[in-house]
């Protein structure tokens, strides 16, 4: 299998690189990866994780809820109303940031979900997943035409009001690159939305290594407040605001429970998720997941 090994942090070029911690691939292979840190700026990120061409293995799941679109057991009955959720709550966020009905990206879009409401509230919505599973099940369900990773880099620039990811620029490998694309693809007055875990969240921080949200090795970067806005920064894009993604704190501590193994999980689940979230309406660095609006 062919891997990839980060010699500079993408974020501030160092080479000064160092361990953060072993974690285990929960999920599907078992098998222990590394997360290491950049000195010089904190950047987290997996080290020697899957290509391209290999990394598709580490989805294939009925498991894996964003592709399956799976309703059985209660991890998946719970991500399911949580999306109903959250479902109006980003299409909420698009209106407000868009004083108008335009043409709408949405990278990373799962089962279709997210682009049929945006469709229905009348936006011109490409949608675009790498998963073949998942596009055919949009197809299916919503008659949306899903096109795979590749259409990214072969779109009109300037073609969007809006580019939506929604826990997915953690999954993509050429992370400059594809900051890079994002730029040209947005109108000038355009808006980029981006959701994401955050490493210094407190579950993150209680968790340690059996965190669900490093999600080894399918996320490949790591990200906190302060290094997004540094690779933001990098691709002349300015954050105007950032947005709790409240409810995540509760199925990631359920799954980080699992995956730690002791008694009584959803019970430690609930009182880890409630103190996270309490410490985050004070401070949204202890939230699990952030939304960021982001401008050129």
């Amino acid at each position: 299998m062919q891997t990839i090994h980060i010699h500079s942090c993408p974020v501030c070029k160092s080479e000064n690189l160092k361990l953060f911690l072993k974690g285990k691939d929960h999920f599907a292979s078992k098998e222990t990866f590394n997360i290491e840190k950049c000195d010089s700026c904190g950047f987290l990120f997996t080290q020697d994780f899957p290509s391209e061409n290999y990394i598709d293995s580490y989805y294939v799941s009925d498991q894996y809820i964003s592709h399956s679109d799976s309703r059985k057991g209660l991890m998946n009955k719970l991500y399911h109303y949580v999306r109903r959720y959250m479902l109006g709550r980003k299409t909420k966020l698009i209106e407000k940031q868009s004083s108008q009905k335009g043409r709408l990206l949405d990278i990373g879009a799962g089962t279709g979900y997210f682009a049929h409401e945006m469709q229905n509230k009348g936006w011109a919505v490409t949608a675009i997943e790498k998963n073949e599973q998942a596009r055919n099940l949009c197809k299916e369900k919503w008659n949306i035409d899903a096109r795979d990773n590749k259409a990214l880099f072969e779109l009109p620039h300037h073609s969007f009001d809006v580019i939506t990811l929604w826990h997915v620029l953690e999954h993509l490998e050429n992370l400059n690159e594809v900051m890079q694309q994002l730029y040209v693809l947005l109108q000038p007055s355009g808006t980029l939305v981006v959701a994401i875990p955050n490493a210094t969240s407190y579950d993150a921080k209680h968790y340690q290594s059996f965190w669900a949200a490093y999600d080894l090795p399918r996320h490949l970067w790591h990200f906190t407040p302060q290094t997004f806005s540094q690779i933001a920064s990098n691709h002349n894009f300015k954050i105007v605001e950032t947005k709790r993604m409240a409810f995540d704190v509760f199925y990631i501590s359920i799954l980080s429970e699992k995956y730690r193994g002791k008694s009584m999980r959803m019970v430690r689940a609930f009182f880890t998720a409630f103190i996270g979230w309490l410490s985050s309406v004070f401070n949204k660095s202890k939230t699990s997941s952030l939304i960021y609006v982001l401008k050129k």
